[in-house]
């Protein structure tokens, strides 16, 4: 009498509840948990400055509107703006310099990075990351508009110069800005209206300049790209500026955030602002955008204990699929693979939620930034690491039924799902092949767990190696499900083979 697949999955679970093996699931989930929050706590404790003999807490990264980390460190001239009022300016020309640029690291030369940025800004006070609406000329990327650190409208595009100037404009109605690019000062195009909620009745408006530091890549070890910024600085010439719901005043002016400590600014360049006969000058460094991966602690850093506990339950599964290996036909592979599938999923579900709240939670009560995440995200990521540890269960489980030595199926097992996830988030290989090690092979999979977002308007080092995974995360999982599906029906063509035979 054939055995129905409620029966097999009785017998499996039954068999799978050895000690050992409970155990070792066990010891799976406890440390995916525990690393995570052991990371947490050791880089806690290193998170503080020293003043003298007595040591503090370091100051927080900046926190923007939505609780994400941000840069927000440029100059700043400003006059304060009730609930309604403009700035209308044009400007003429913008100039920079980069310290000690590759390849040559000793020279200092006349440039602008391209995202060097000047124009008028309105902004709810000088405090880092409050809210603000800014229209920009950026140095290689045209016009834009830029507000609450992370969104961006383009404008037209190109530079600025005597030749062509630009007239930008920035309105404020309400919690409403509205932001105006000219050639002439006559003919005027809306860039962006934008909505900023809960701006307080009296706001700073006025004229800024930032420049970011320059990125520049240096090849270490076997071809691996470590990130290193230059110093850089942008000037920026304004004339025919007009306030409308600002009181008559003199401009108040200084940095947002700190500037003024390199070498070049203490004995070349100071940043600052100059008003001269109609003319006004603003001298910054430093961005206003998102921070990259290097601005606060994102939620994947305390799944940081995920590979352990990976390689723990890979060796489980192809054990399981040893045991009995002599009666093994393909249901009873099937009512295998649905036990420890189901036992992972549950075991890193509780794993992945515990270790996901408590680290953060013990970094933030030490004065770090989290970059925080919505709960829909949050549940993504638990949910997807849980899928994730399943699947690769099945994954070695079907390798253990397709090699017959267990030792070599487990070999097989962590050098094809974790051996190509540590190559490529190491700083060992060139950037392209982390890329392509991480979207051909089951490892991709690991894409479940990034919350860390790309964005145009920053210039990073968007590598593995840096924490930038190249696929989505239901991409990479989709790669790990068909590298599973094909094993699976290999290993049950060989069981039915074997049946025949």
């Amino acid at each position: 009498m054939r055995e129905t697949y409620e029966t097999l999955v009785r017998q499996e679970w039954t068999g799978f509840r050895s000690r050992g093996r409970l155990i070792a699931m066990t010891a799976a989930m406890l440390v995916t948990a525990l690393v995570g929050v052991l990371f947490a706590i050791l880089i806690s404790t290193r998170s503080v400055c020293s003043n003298g003999p007595v040591e503090i807490p370091c100051p927080a990264d900046p926190v923007g509107p939505q609780g994400q980390a941000v840069n927000d460190t440029f100059y700043f001239a400003h006059q304060p703006l009730a609930d309604n009022g403009s700035i209308t300016v044009r400007m003429t020309s913008m100039t920079g310099t980069i310290t000690y640029p590759p390849p040559n690291h000793d020279q200092i030369v006349s440039g602008l990075v391209p995202w060097a940025k000047a124009g008028v800004i309105i902004k709810d006070g000088t405090t880092q990351g409050s809210q603000y609406a800014a229209l920009m000329v950026t140095a290689s990327h045209g016009v834009r508009m830029q507000y609450d650190y992370t969104e961006d409208i383009a404008g037209s595009p190109g530079g600025v110069s005597q030749q062509a100037p630009r007239w930008l404009r920035l309105t404020r109605s309400g919690n409403t800005i509205t932001g105006h690019e000219s050639a002439d000062g006559s003919q005027w195009t809306e860039v962006g209206t934008v909505q900023l909620p809960g701006l307080p009745q009296t706001v700073q408006i006025g004229l800024f300049a930032a420049s970011p530091g320059d990125l520049t890549i240096k090849t270490v070890a076997l071809g691996a790209g470590i990130s290193e910024s230059r110093f850089t600085q942008a000037s920026a010439v304004f004339d025919n500026l007009k306030v409308e719901g600002a009181p008559a005043g003199d401009w108040q002016h200084g940095s947002v955030g700190q500037m003024g400590q390199t070498d070049w600014e203490k004995y070349h360049r100071p940043p600052g602002f100059v008003q001269a006969n109609g003319t006004y000058t603003i001298t910054g460094t430093g961005d206003i955008g998102p921070a990259d991966s290097a601005g606060g602690h994102p939620m994947e850093e305390s799944l940081m204990g995920l590979v352990v506990g990976l390689i723990i339950v890979l060796v489980v599964a192809v054990r399981f699929a040893a045991a009995d290996r002599s009666r093994l036909t393909g249901r009873r592979l099937a009512a295998k693979a649905i036990v420890i599938g189901a036992v992972t999923f549950a075991s890193g579900l509780v794993a992945a939620a515990v270790v996901t709240v408590l680290g953060p939670m013990i970094m933030s009560a030490n004065n770090l930034t989290v970059v925080l995440v919505s709960v829909f995200t949050h549940v993504r990521v638990v949910v997807g690491v849980a899928a994730l540890l399943a699947v690769a269960a099945v994954f070695a489980l079907a390798i253990g039924v397709l090699v017959r030595r267990t030792w070599v199926g487990i070999v097989v097992a962590i050098s094809t799902l974790v051996v190509p996830y540590l190559l490529a988030t190491l700083p060992l290989l060139p950037d392209a092949v982390a890329d392509w090690l991480l979207r051909l092979t089951p490892a991709a999979a690991f894409a479940v767990k990034q919350t860390i977002q790309e964005y145009p308007q920053v210039v990073a080092h968007y590598a593995p190696s840096a924490g930038y995974l190249p696929l989505p995360g239901w991409a990479g999982f989709a790669v790990l499900c068909g590298c599973t599906a094909v094993l699976f029906g290999l290993a049950l063509r060989r069981l039915s083979g074997a049946v025949q035979r």
